[in-house]
């Protein structure tokens, strides 16, 4: 067996505690399946930041993926960003280029592409829970498609609403809610955002960021009350061949 460090193409997922990740199942196999022997799939798990640096002095690599909590941290570390990254603010793809290394926003691409199916045209008005990296590709992508959308967070911020300000009047009239929160991944399955669940009605749609498990109990409760659901799954394989793209567009 060929050692990864000895491969030709290196790629990989920049995150914190991330032993399993979505990106290194997928793009192994898809590895696999196109014949890339000389390709391979990182895992590097970051305690903090500042880590980042040893990888850069590593061979070989390609591209790499950004996950929480670094599509913020990432940016002074990059030579250069894609228009659409710099004005979401954070970056979740990076490539190896001549110049250095270019950031880019995929997160955008696969929110949008995963989400429009499920729209309607009362679909109007939506809240956002959770004001991390993850929420900024998402509320970029809700203006675009002309959706108004509030942030949803624990502490009061101008503009925003806090969890306990959710009454019935605002969660009836924001008829799409997206989770961008990690409450409620695998293994704390039972967490979930601190919604009254049953102002949540058929109108609406809930949709999670998180795919593991693939029906939180965040969706679970919506769809109990007849609200139509969407994991996060779609959204990662859209920005994944999206990043590849990116990856291989010289």
């Amino acid at each position: 067996m060929e050692k990864t460090g000895k491969k030709k193409n290196r790629y990989g997922l920049l995150g914190k505690n991330i032993s399993y990740s979505f990106s290194q199942g997928y793009f192994t196999q898809k590895f696999k399946d196109l014949g890339l022997v000389d390709h391979s799939y990182e895992n590097f798990d970051l305690q903090e930041i500042t880590e980042f640096s040893e990888i850069l002095s590593q061979n070989r690599l390609k591209g790499l993926n950004v996950t929480i909590p670094y599509k913020e941290a990432v940016i002074p570390y990059l030579d250069d960003m894609d228009g659409q990254a710099r004005e979401i603010g954070a970056v979740n793809t990076i490539k190896f280029t001549k110049q250095g290394l270019k950031g880019f926003n995929t997160d955008a691409y696969g929110f949008k592409t995963s989400l429009k199916p499920f729209l309607k045209p009362h679909h109007t008005r939506a809240l956002v829970l959770g004001t991390g990296g993850a929420s900024k590709a998402i509320n970029f992508v809700l203006n675009e498609l002309g959706i108004a959308n509030t942030f949803v967070s624990r502490t009061k911020k101008i503009g925003q609403f806090t969890y306990d300000e959710l009454n019935k009047d605002i969660i009836e009239t924001h008829t799409v809610i997206i989770n961008c929160t990690p409450l409620g991944t695998h293994p704390n399955v039972s967490e979930k955002p601190d919604l009254s669940y049953q102002f949540v009605g058929s109108g609406h749609l809930l949709y999670d960021l998180i795919y593991n498990p693939e029906k939180t109990t965040f969706l679970a409760m919506g769809e109990a009350n007849g609200a139509a659901i969407c994991n996060g799954l779609s959204m990662l394989q859209y920005q994944a061949e999206k990043a590849w793209k990116i990856w291989n567009t010289p």
